[in-house]
């Protein structure tokens, strides 16, 4: 009676060791090599291709708003006219000197005609023996090279002039304000009778191109061996949530930002409907690429605790803990980085309580 007693203490004990203790080979799945493309749900940020303040160059006043906000304009187009009345003087007093100036260059040229038409004359006369006094003639010579040095002296001072002049007048040119490029002002800062100019920091329009956008993309740090130029990627914005847009991978910075460990990437987005607008938050179906498959297990197979994340592997038929690095997921599977190798065998539910070296059950895999 005592022995039968003891048998069926210990059956018990050996189905709980069975259960936790001692792995089975029906516990054990195998590492999987795949390759890796899938989309993830990325934010972006759409940027006006093209975007300027405008601003005043010269002193002076705001004369006329020619638009508003919301304004579509073309390259060109008169937007601000501003008011000047002391340039407009400079202008004046620059092209009277520069008459006068001209005017000065004209009389030295008729006297260098003159000095010239004498010094010929004589210089002819003097082929004649006795005819013109050596003395007379070296005077002639000096009156002719005065008349040409004065007359020099006045083409320099009338174009100086004339150079003064122009120079104001591009100044005058600075109070019309016209648009850089084709666009739409997003808003208008300025009324007339407004006094603007170097140092005021008075912003006139802030005009941007929304024809064509930029849309920033910050794309996480493990996901950049994916970028390709010149991809197409889709993405969604709240305003039209039935509407897919696409734009093209045009400009990657090639620096990762060391506080969010993200590369931003720059699409090409063309807005010729308008339906999209700067500072919208679109939803971008990223692409995600491997060069080489990747590893896959469970998700069950890893373990992380405060130390380590691992999973264990069947080394001849032992308990291993292999050290690996969490990926991407995709369903029940999760990418793994570690010395893995497709074909390992690994349990199934691992836990940290399964120590390493403990014996797994050798059955018919």
């Amino acid at each position: 009676m005592t022995q039968i007693k003891h048998v069926f203490l210990l059956l018990p004990l050996i189905a709980v060791l069975t259960q936790s203790g001692w792995p089975q080979s029906s516990d054990l799945v195998q590492v999987i090599s795949k390759p890796v493309s899938r989309t993830i749900e990325l934010p972006g940020e759409f940027l006006p291709f093209l975007t300027v303040s405008l601003h005043a160059k010269v002193q002076s006043y705001v004369d006329r708003v020619l638009v508003d906000r919301g304004s579509v304009v073309k390259e060109g187009d008169l937007l601000v006219q501003l008011s000047a009345p002391e340039i407009e003087a400079q202008v004046a007093e620059a092209e009277s000197k520069a008459q006068a100036a001209e005017a000065d260059r004209l009389q030295a040229q008729a006297q260098l005609a003159a000095a010239q038409s004498t010094y010929d004359r004589m210089k002819s006369a003097a082929q004649t023996p006795g005819a013109i006094a050596g003395n007379e003639m070296t005077q002639v010579e000096k009156q002719r090279d005065a008349a040409e040095a004065l007359m020099n002296s006045r083409q320099q001072a009338s174009k100086a002039a004339e150079a003064a002049v122009r120079s104001i007048r591009d100044l005058q040119s600075y109070l019309r304000i016209t648009a850089p490029f084709n666009g739409v002002v997003t808003d208008r800062l300025v009324h007339p009778g407004a006094l603007v100019g170097p140092g005021s920091g008075v912003v006139l329009l802030v005009l941007q191109q929304i024809s064509h956008l930029r849309l920033v993309v910050a794309v996480p740090e493990e996901n950049v061996s994916g970028i390709v130029n010149g991809a197409s990627v889709s993405f969604r914005v709240p305003a039209w949530p039935d509407r897919t847009f696409s734009g093209k991978v045009a400009r990657v910075s090639h620096a990762v930002d060391q506080k969010t460990r993200t590369m931003p990437v720059e699409l090409d987005v063309i807005n010729a409907d308008g339906l999209l607008s700067p500072g919208m938050y679109p939803s971008v179906k990223w692409p995600v690429h491997r060069s080489a498959p990747q590893l896959f297990v469970l998700k069950t197979s890893v373990v992380t605790t405060t130390e380590r994340t691992f999973v264990v592997r069947d080394q001849n038929g032992k308990a291993e803990w292999v050290d690996v690095k969490k990926g991407s997921i995709e369903g029940d599977l999760i990418e793994v980085i570690g010395n893995l190798r497709p074909g390992d065998f690994l349990l199934r539910r691992a836990t940290d309580e399964i120590r390493e070296g403990t014996s797994i059950q050798k059955q018919n895999r």
